[in-house]
């Protein structure tokens, strides 16, 4: 896809967590999470006995996730559909202009 110009677009539900969350979950060029989905490799109970510290309140959720950078946006599963054409209108006339300004040269 990456090498074609194709956008990753990863969604992610409530809960993503394990290989999932720890490979191609991650690696989109834009990653969508629903409210509160928790999100992660290891759950939070594994994660603070590990480290035998406390983690901050709402770890490994999506506003956590957002606030600090993983992800780039939450939507509401029912406003997915307008949100993902939303975005592929975008990334489709971003797109014709590359192609426009390629032809045109």
């Amino acid at each position: 896809m990456k090498r074609r110009g194709l956008p990753y677009i990863s969604v992610l539900a409530d809960p993503t967590t394990g290989g999932v969350a720890a490979s191609f979950a991650m690696l989109g060029d834009i990653i969508i999470a629903e409210p509160n989905a928790l999100i992660g490799f290891a759950g939070p109970r594994v994660i603070e006995q590990t480290m035998r510290t406390g983690l901050p309140k709402g770890f490994q959720r999506s506003e956590f996730l957002l606030k600090h950078g993983f992800i780039d946006m939450i939507v509401h599963r029912k406003e997915l559909p307008q949100t993902l054409s939303k975005i592929l209108s975008m990334l489709k006339q971003g797109s014709c202009l590359k192609t426009a300004r390629k032809s045109s040269r």
